[in-house]
């Protein structure tokens, strides 16, 4: 059998705290390697207790869980630490933050709990937990904030095809909806975006949305 997913839990509420344990544990194929009230915290236990997974709140005392993300899971990182980002605060300038900082996902608190285990195994697996929709609002609502590097798209290391497709997720399409645009099967698509994650050294398709933005390829 495969080793449990190893969590790191990271909330100024020990209540919360105690709530996640209790449902994670009760998993076979998860556990809680740690628990901490702090960001600051976090980043020491992430070096020691190498977890799979750190489930971040964002505020809290000594260092928030936005700029903790990005000592864990930002650009530059040696080692990164996959983090999905669970607060009360249902403001887009969070969600954000958290996914410029380096978070594969975000979750409410009062997600109910079987939600929270899907973002967990979802993010732990590699993927990036954000549903088309909230891609395109996000993406709508802050694209201004990313500065397109002027003449890149040369430079860019993928197939036409391949292109068209970051094109697209970057729009917020999901493989469903590229596929039907591009008349391919669902497959197909998960293999061009596994191919151009891979190309490009991104680690989800969020990374690869602020990347299309920031070449120019959208706008």
């Amino acid at each position: 059998m495969n080793a449990p997913t190893r969590i790191l839990i990271c909330d100024d509420q020990p209540l919360i705290r105690t709530g996640f344990s209790t449902i994670i544990d009760a998993q076979p194929d998860l556990e809680v390697a740690g628990e901490c009230g702090d960001g600051h915290t976090a980043i020491d236990l992430a070096r020691r207790l190498d977890p799979d997974l750190v489930v971040m709140d964002v505020r809290m005392p000594i260092l928030d869980g936005i700029e903790a993300t990005r000592r864990l899971a930002g650009a530059g990182v040696e080692h990164p630490v996959k983090v999905l980002v669970v607060t009360t605060f249902n403001l887009d300038e969070y969600v954000y933050e958290a996914l410029r900082a380096g978070a594969s996902g975000f979750l409410l608190k009062d997600a109910p709990p079987g939600q929270l285990l899907h973002g967990i195994r979802t993010v732990a697996a590699g993927a990036a937990l954000l549903a088309p929709e909230v891609t395109r609002q996000l993406v709508g609502r802050y694209a201004t904030r990313i500065r397109p590097v002027p003449d890149a798209e040369d430079d860019i290391a993928l197939a036409p095809r391949e292109l068209e497709v970051l094109r697209l997720i970057a729009n917020g399409m999901s493989n469903s909806e590229i596929a039907e645009t591009l008349v391919l099967s669902q497959e197909t698509v998960k293999t061009y975006v596994s191919r151009i994650l891979t190309k490009l050294d991104l680690r989800d398709r969020v990374q690869a949305v602020v990347y299309a933005f920031r070449r120019g390829l959208v706008t």
